[in-house]
Order: C-alpha cells, then sequence, then structure tokens
C-alpha cells in the first residue's frame, strides 16, 4: 500500500515556505514525490550532484573525506598522510570503524594518524622538503608499511605544492608504491568527487602492478565494501561458503597487494556502487572483467544477491548457492518472526551518503516497518533511478536536504526511526526521536548478510523499543506544565 502522494506533496511545500523566494524555488527541485510513473521506469526529476546552496546547513562532507575517509584510509598496510593543517587530519582520524585484521602500528595502520601538520611558514614556503623528511621516517618507523599515499588538503592545492614530483622522486628513493592523490576539499560539491579521484589515482598508480601465482574460475573481487563493524567479513564468508575464492576486498581489511592484483578477477562484485563505479567500468574496458552490485542488507536481499552472483558460475556453485541460503533460511525466519511483531508498520526516515538509502530498504521491510522519505547526501542521479523503483508510491525522496528540512520531516511524518549520519545524532535523541547512526551503525554491526541481519534486527528493535523515549516525553510534558506552556 502507498502513502498519499497529494498530502505528501503539501507536507514538502509546507516545509520550503519558511525559505526566501529564491531559496524556495532552488530547494524545490532537491524533492520528488514517488510516483506509480516514477516507480515503473525510475523517472528522476529531482536535481542531484550540484553545489549546495549557500547559508544552509548541508550534511555533505567533502573531497577530502572522501578519498582519504572512505577509499583509501581503510588500506591497512599503506600509511596515508594527511598532508596540510591538523584539522583535517585529527577530524579524520580512527576511521569510521573500518576493521582490520594486524597489529596496529606494525602491519596496521588504519587507527593512526599521519599528518605534516602545516604552520604559517609551510604555507609561505611550501611543504615539500617536510613531506620528503616526513615519507623517510615513515619508513624508519614503520618497516613494515608496504606503501605511501599522500592525501592532499584544501592548502596544499591552494599554494601548489607539487605532490605529484615529491612522491615520484620518494618513491625511487625509498623503493616503495607512493601515491600523491590531489583530493584538496575545495575539490567538487561533495565527497563524491574525492571517490572519483581516488580511484583514478588507484588506477594510475597501481592496479595491475603485481600477479597472481595461480587464478582460477572463481576468482572475485569485493569492490567498495569498507568492512565498517565487520560487513566485508560477514560478507565473504558468504562468498567462500558458496564456492567462491575472493582474491581481493576494497577496501574495508584491504591491502595494497589486493589492489595491486584485482585485475585478476573473473567478476567484480561491487558493494557502494557510488563511490567504487569509476574502478569497475575501468576494469571492464581495461581487463574485460564483468561487474553487478549486490545486496546483503537483510535476508530477502541477500537471497536475491547470492542467486544472481551463482547464476554467473556454473552448477557447482548454484547448487552450493542453494544449499547455503536452505541453511540460514530456518534462522532468518526466526529473527523475523522475533521481531518482526515488535516493529511492524513504524515510519522510518532515511538520509545516508550515496547507497544505503536504497541499500537498507529490503532489511527495513523484512522486519515490516516502512520507509516514508529517503534521500542521500552526495548522491547521482542514476542512484536515484535505481531508487525510485525501490520506494513505495507517495514516498518523498529527497537530495542534499538541509537540517531544518530533516528535523521537519520528521516531526511532520511523525516517524518512528531516523537513520542518518553522526552530525544528526544528536539532534533527534534530544527531540526524543530515536535514531540509527547509519554511516557507521552506531558502534555496532556487522549489517551485512546473515550475521548482520541478526544484530540490525536487534539494534532497530532497542532503538525504536527503548524505555528512554518516553522518559524524554514525560521530562517535556513537565516542563511545559511547570512553564505554564
Amino acid at each position: 500500500m502507498g502513502l498519499n502522494i497529494e498530502e505528501n506533496k503539501k507536507l514538502v511545500e509546507e516545509v520550503l515556505e519558511a525559505y526566501p523566494k529564491k531559496a524556495k524555488k532552488d530547494r524545490e527541485k532537491h524533492f520528488q514525490i514517488n510516483t506509480e510513473e516514477a516507480q515503473s521506469c525510475g523517472t528522476c526529476a529531482l536535481k542531484s550532484n550540484i553545489k549546495s546552496r549557500p547559508g544552509v546547513m548541508t550534511p555533505r562532507g567533502c573531497s577530502y573525506a572522501g578519498s582519504k575517509g572512505v577509499v583509501w584510509g581503510p588500506i591497512k598496510d599503506m600509511v596515508h598522510i594527511s598532508h596540510g593543517p591538523i584539522g583535517c587530519g585529527q577530524y579524520s582520524w580512527g576511521t569510521r570503524r573500518n576493521y582490520a585484521n594486524g597489529t596496529l602500528g606494525i602491519d596496521n595502520f588504519t587507527a593512526m594518524q599521519i599528518t605534516s601538520d602545516f604552520q604559517e611558514t609551510d604555507i609561505v614556503f611550501g611543504g615539500d622538503k617536510k613531506l620528503e623528511v616526513i615519507m623517510r621516517e615513515i619508513t624508519e618507523m614503520f618497516p613494515l608499511a608496504r606503501g605511501i599515499s599522500v592525501q592532499s588538503e584544501c592548502p596544499v592545492g591552494l599554494i601548489g605544492d607539487d605532490i605529484e614530483a615529491v612522491s615520484k622522486k620518494m618513491s625511487k628513493e625509498l623503493e616503495m608504491p607512493i601515491v600523491p592523490v590531489r583530493c584538496e576539499g575545495f575539490r567538487g560539491v561533495s565527497q563524491s568527487l574525492g571517490h572519483h579521484i581516488a580511484n583514478d589515482a588507484i588506477r594510475d598508480f597501481v592496479l595491475g602492478k603485481a600477479e597472481l601465482a595461480e587464478t582460477g574460475p572463481y576468482d572475485v573481487n569485493i569492490i567498495g565494501d569498507y568492512n565498517i563493524g565487520g560487513d566485508a567479513w560477514a560478507s565473504r564468508i558468504l562468498l567462500e561458503e558458496m564456492g567462491l575464492r575472493v582474491i581481493a576486498q576494497w577496501s574495508g581489511d584491504g591491502t595494497l597487494n589486493e589492489l595491486e592484483i584485482a585485475h585478476k578477477a573473473k567478476l567484480n562484485l561491487i558493494h557502494c556502487h557510488r563511490s567504487m563505479n569509476y574502478m569497475v567500468e575501468h576494469m571492464e574496458k581495461a581487463y574485460d572483467i564483468p561487474w553487478m552490485e549486490y545486496n546483503f542488507f537483510g535476508p530477502t536481499k541477500t537471497y536475491e544477491s547470492l542467486r544472481a552472483i551463482a547464476a554467473r558460475f556454473d552448477e557447482t556453485i548454484q547448487e552450493n548457492c542453494e544449499k547455503m541460503i536452505a541453511r540460514h533460511q530456518p534462522e532468518m525466519d526466526k529473527i523475523i518472526h522475533k521481531f518482526k511483531p515488535r516493529l511492524e508498520n513504524k515510519k522510518v526516515l532515511l538520509m545516508i551518503g550515496g547507497l544505503r538509502s536504497r541499500h537498507t530498504i529490503g532489511a527495513y521491510e523484512d522486519l515490516g516497518m516502512d520507509i516514508v522519505a529517503s534521500g542521500y547526501e552526495f548522491a547521482h542521479k542514476d542512484d536515484y533511478e535505481k531508487t525510485f523503483p525501490m520506494m513505495k508510491e507517495g514516498t518523498i525522496i529527497m537530495d542534499d536536504p538541509t537540517a531544518y528540512e530533516l528535523e521537519e520531516l520528521a516531526q511532520k511524518l511523525n516517524v518512528d526511526l531516523v537513520g542518518s549520519g553522526v552530525k544528526e545524532k544528536y539532534v533527534y535523541h534530544k527531540m526524543g526521536v530515536p535514531f540509527r547512526q547509519m554511516h557507521s551503525w552506531d558502534y555496532s554491526g556487522p549489517y551485512h548478510g546473515f550475521d548482520g541481519f541478526k544484530i540490525f534486527a536487534k539494534d532497530m528493535d532497542m532503538t525504536v523499543n527503548s524505555p528512554v523515549w518516553n522518559l524524554i516525553s514525560k521530562k517535556e510534558k513537565a516542563q511545559k506544565e511547570g512553564a505554564g506552556v
């Protein structure tokens, strides 16, 4: 059953009435109510991937965040230099809970923060010499580091430091791969361009630089899974149980060698299409490696994806797939039977990055929950074209919504749960609205696969049905009565 199209159109108009005329006209282009026509052909009229309007509170990040924080940062056996003032490096320190095997500071550097700590003199005279010194120090302090990446911040691009020349010179001197990444935060309109720049750097400096000793017919790559809370591990378990061999994992718990040998796979399996589609499209053209998108959120989508993956291989893999599903399905049914009565018909508002606002829909629907509004921070038109057919008629779909718009929609739609990022989290806590941080799973996870769904269902129930929300409501009521409101 769909939502009321006319009511939601009116609701969006009411929210946007608060803006001046020109701002309202601009923001109207970033909203669309899902219709039967849009569902059937993915018609997308809303504007996306354009500059946020000055003066509004956008949830977006920057190009540096897209490169260092998403694509390069999880590569565990490389040291990633935040080249510029300390702030950007400090903000990205600790990663997005990208789990990785190994010993921190020995062969795993994901949770470390290495910065060139620009000062005023570096801005005036340049930081090239300083960068050389840092690279030499890295090889002395971390002898097991396989390589270095240079993640440039805004001032580096503004003053014109030649990180490419320094990287080339020091790569020869230190005899290791050193990758310059021109990901200054001012580039592009969001973190999305940072993903693209990072992909291009992998293509130009790393991909195809090593060979795989033995190849087989079942070799696959996991692309665009950053192992947040162990997601990539939960996905890999299923692929290997089916009989496939994962030769590279990009980039959660990934290594430089895995980037170098990925061109030997028979199939690329991409999770986050928005951040890594550039690489799979390049490998298809350059190495004739086919690719497909998969979704391991919730049992329904996991079953679909596993069968679609198996269909790319022979009968052995297809039979293994069916046996595996048969083994796991009874447990998944038990989870749904336990939590669905507690979550059924609960209304959800989502606003997440460039993928999960559509990928997580199936998991919520498996639990009987209704997505009433959904949007992205930095999605492109093709992401929305995939989203419309997955949403119910009448659903509000939005691009780069402002903090004001999200708060108003949450209240007017009377949602039971908001799923978004850490910047939004505490606002909704104060409003008394249940909230899950869906960028890094609120210190939980994994959420992928069968192991992940068990945790996902428990977390959603724990969040929505926590007694703490009633206590907040009672406190607010008492405060209003005490103030004579």
